[in-house]
């Protein structure tokens, strides 16, 4: 299965993409031969091949959660770039 042209102008259009004529020939290319190794790899018996999520064994690295008293705010607003009466300071984003 091909990726024509066509199609790359297609999808950059719905991805409101810009490419060079070059660039979008190249992209075809590519593409279609990433198409074409996923069709060798149906051509696999995978009979008797359990699906899995992660090629390794995955295992949650997450701490326990365990309740700690909270930062004091001097603490909380040390590495701030700007603070103002005790808060962050950010710029204005709204006109208002």
């Amino acid at each position: 299965m091909g990726i024509t042209r066509e199609d790359v102008l297609h999808v950059a259009r719905l991805a409101r993409l810009e490419f060079a004529d070059e660039e979008i020939d190249g992209f075809a290319e590519q593409l279609s031969a990433i198409l074409d190794y996923v069709a060798k790899l149906d051509e696999l018996d995978l009979t008797g091949t359990e699906p899995m999520a992660h090629v390794h064994e995955a295992v949650n690295a997450f701490r326990e959660d365990r309740a700690r008293p909270p930062l004091g705010q001097e603490a909380v607003l040390a590495n701030a770039p700007e603070a103002e009466a005790g808060c962050f300071r950010v710029p204005k984003v709204i006109e208002g």
